[in-house]
């Protein structure tokens, strides 16, 4: 058998036929920047973008290389900072001209159009409208509510945007506060990398820094969308392949940018349009399918080391437990089994157990395709399983590399945004700050929205993000918000959570990440952690939008001391007045990773807090690195004949959407679709363009249906269907999440479709 390139597209159904990147990047990010009213001062900070000295995208939490490039931005990290730095201003008149109730049936996109928030308002039962408030009443009226409350039926929620220090700032006012209620977008993105990797190599992130890509010969990709999910990474995969280094893909949908990619800063390429082929072979699986692929590949490994030795048992028996019963396993699995699984067949999973065969140093790459599957842990530790089995952890060139979406959700967890309390050092906190703090286990999301369903939380805090709109199982959580004693919100820009409020809600105006943050008479800087765990200064230069805003920072500190009694080890405004002291507070806090935290702040590329797993340090029970047995060759739960993946779509960030077109799709102008198989559409009968309803096929009496959705074939797999988020996750059940780490399933939905009535 020789090599083969990715299967053909099938020309039927929409696609971009043109690279990722390239004059179609450039396009949209020009389109936005007049949509928004770019200024020249916007091109300044796009240039400062991800630079030592600079500020942090807001947008995914890539690597930022030491020696930057002259744009150091992708397309959509440029949108991003245009829509934070937008002249659209969301201000008192605005609240004063429409009711909460009106503002509930906008779309998601209407409601951030409007632009940045002013000023703190709060809201008001009687008119059904915010009002304005001034800083000082709405911290005295937030204190006054969580001292009114049980810190135990109250819960603290983080987007992954915020910086490390107000990240830490909050995980310590919670504990003070009395509860470890501290979910986070980690949460329902990956903290089934956390559980996986922690139980089988003893480090909850990936084990990758940017040199690794540098001297791999070999880049497995699964269930990510690099093009429009982290498109700076297509640089140093691009100087990978052009250096001799093979990407092979699994993932059901063809996603362009790990198909084809054209550099937009090379004028040769840009001129010629020619751009880098990517993966080599790209492998379209059933939806939660890994688990089999990759038992396939191992199988055809331990078939292929019969013949000629190929397997590292060497590094197996010094480093690993579990080998044997990991290979009795494999081996004695049918190829019927696996083929049925994934629907790959053995010849196409034997060409790939040919390339990693012949490789030397191989790197795993993965994205929520399969963190958010009710067996998404398996998957990993599957992963972790296959790197194993030739020696590819704790080597150059190597490794696992989890793909994180928020600029900063791994570092929040880093310094203590954990409702876990084994895993913050509370002895610490409790020596440093003179308290006592909580030691029982605190909520996640799956627990927030559980303690929301039969009424044990009374109090929401959240630190950024659209929470109500990024959960599962929303028609049944919509309506409850507006039950709580207490809610309150710290945002930029209006959007869903904000409107699903009662009496008892307050709407917190903050900077973003690009403005000047001034406290103390001085510009103050933060910090975050990217995917590969390096710390990066951030300092923004633009003009606040409205004089009226507070940093996260100030915000977190305001409301905290108005509701916690004074601690002499606590010193709230002076930390405000100097983040440093923020920054020398967690470095005495975790001392091993912050050592002389402020002195490499603006390090160029970083600093790197380290990983044990790079040394062959393996920090878990058995001091080894585990092989696991899977439960099961799927990460599905029970039969189904549809199943439903959740997608972003490239004008999207999460829940943050900055347009109707999916460009890297081939698809325009309509949000509300269903992708599906020509195969799938001629075995129900339907036609493109027919309006059908999709609804929740688990087998329990809640009813869960989105309607309106309009048919677009696409080429995907049979059985498997796509639809975006969040606009499809009230089909998401709450109880269906991984079952090791909570995370929601997200990327496997049963689902069942229905006739609608012509619309029309």
């Amino acid at each position: 058998m020789t090599d083969r390139p990715a299967r053909e597209q099938d020309p039927t159904t929409p696609f971009y036929a043109r690279p990722s990147g390239g004059w179609g990047s450039l396009k949209s990010v020009a389109r936005h920047a007049v949509q928004d009213g770019m200024s020249l001062g916007t091109l300044a900070t796009l240039r400062r973008q991800n630079k030592p000295g600079g500020h942090m995208c807001t947008s995914c939490a890539w690597a930022k290389p030491p020696d930057p490039h002259l744009a150091e931005f992708c397309e959509n990290g440029a949108k991003a900072t245009i829509w934070d730095l937008t002249r659209r201003r969301c201000g008192p008149d605005f609240f004063a001209a429409h009711r909460v109730a009106e503002l509930r049936d906008w779309s998601d996109y209407d409601l951030e159009a409007q632009g940045r928030l002013t000023h703190p308002m709060r809201y008001d039962a009687q008119t059904d409208r915010y009002v304005p408030t001034s800083w000082d009443a709405a911290f005295q009226a937030i204190g006054s509510k969580l001292q009114a409350l049980d810190p135990g039926s109250t819960a603290f929620y983080a987007s992954g945007r915020a910086s490390l220090e107000t990240s830490f700032l909050y995980g310590l006012f919670a504990r003070l506060y009395g509860h470890n209620n501290l979910s986070d977008s980690s949460n329902m993105c990956h903290e089934t990398t956390s559980v996986a990797l922690k139980k089988a190599i003893g480090s909850p992130v990936g084990t990758c820094v940017l040199q690794d890509f540098e001297s791999c010969d070999l880049i497995l990709f699964f269930g990510q969308n690099t093009g429009t999910n982290s498109p700076r990474f297509l640089h140093p995969i691009q100087d990978a392949v052009q250096r001799g280094c093979r990407i092979v893909t699994f993932n059901p949908v063809r996603e362009r940018g790990l198909i084809q990619f054209l550099d937009p800063q090379s004028p040769a390429e840009m001129l010629g349009g020619q751009g880098t082929t990517i993966s080599h072979p790209y492998l379209q699986l059933r939806p939660g399918s890994d688990i089999a692929a990759i038992a396939g590949l191992a199988k055809h490994l331990f078939d292929m080391d019969d013949t000629a030795p190929l397997i590292d048992r060497a590094f197996v028996a010094a480093h690993t437990t579990g080998f044997d019963a990991f290979e009795r396993h494999i081996r004695a699995l049918d190829w019927s089994q696996i083929e049925h699984a994934c629907g790959l067949t053995r010849d196409d999973l034997h060409e790939v157990a040919r390339i990693y065969a012949r490789s030397e140093r191989c790197i795993a790459v993965y994205g929520m395709g399969l963190t958010q599957h009710v067996h998404g842990s398996d998957s990993i530790a599957m992963l972790v399983n296959l790197l194993l089995m030739r020696g590819n952890m704790g080597r150059p060139g190597a490794g696992i590399c989890p793909v994180r979406g928020h600029s900063n959700v791994q570092g929040q967890r880093t310094v203590g945004i954990s409702e876990k309390p084994e895993l913050v050092p509370l002895d610490r906190l409790a020596r440093i700050f003179d308290f006592a703090p909580p030691r029982d286990p605190g909520w996640n999301t799956v627990h927030v929205l559980q303690a929301l369903l039969d009424g044990r939380l009374r109090g929401f805090v959240s630190l950024g993000g659209n929470f109500a709109r990024a959960i599962p199982d929303q028609s049944r959580t919509d309506p409850l918000w507006q039950g709580l004693a207490l809610n309150v919100q710290i945002a930029t820009r209006l959007n869903r959570s904000h409107v699903l409020v009662g009496d008892g809600a307050w709407l917190l105006p903050c900077l973003v990440r690009a403005e000047r943050d001034m406290q103390g008479g001085k510009p103050q800087a933060v910090s975050m952690e990217d995917s590969l765990s390096h710390i990066h200064g951030s300092q923004g230069r633009r003009a606040p939008a409205s004089d009226q805003l507070l940093s996260e920072p100030a915000i977190i500190a305001g409301i905290a001391q108005a509701t916690l009694p004074d601690n002499p080890k606590v010193d709230w405004p002076g930390w405000v007045q100097d983040y440093a002291r923020i920054r020398d507070l967690i470095a005495k806090v975790y001392p091993d990773q912050f050592s002389d935290f402020n002195a490499r702040l603006f390090k160029a590329g970083g600093f790197y807090r380290g990983n044990p797993v790079r040394q062959r340090d393996w920090q878990t029970d058995s001091g080894k690195a585990g092989f696991a047995v899977p439960e099961t060759l799927t990460a599905l739960q029970g039969a189904r004949q549809f199943t439903l993946i959740t997608l972003r779509s490239n004008d999207q960030f999460n829940t943050t959407i900055y347009g109707d077109d999916d460009r890297l799709r081939g698809l325009r102008g309509d949000r509300m679709i269903l992708m599906i198989s020509r195969h799938d559409m001629h075995l129900l009968g339907l036609a493109k363009g027919d309006r059908i309803s999709l609804c929740a096929d688990y087998g329990d009496d809640i009813p869960r249906r989105v309607d309106g959705l309009r048919i677009v074939p696409y080429d995907l797999p049979p059985g498997c269907l796509a639809a975006y988020y969040p606009e499809t996750n009230p089909l998401v059940a709450l109880g269906s999440h991984d079952l090791q780490s909570g995370t929601p399933a997200y990327k496997g939905v049963p689902v069942r479709i229905e006739r609608m009535a012509p619309i029309g």
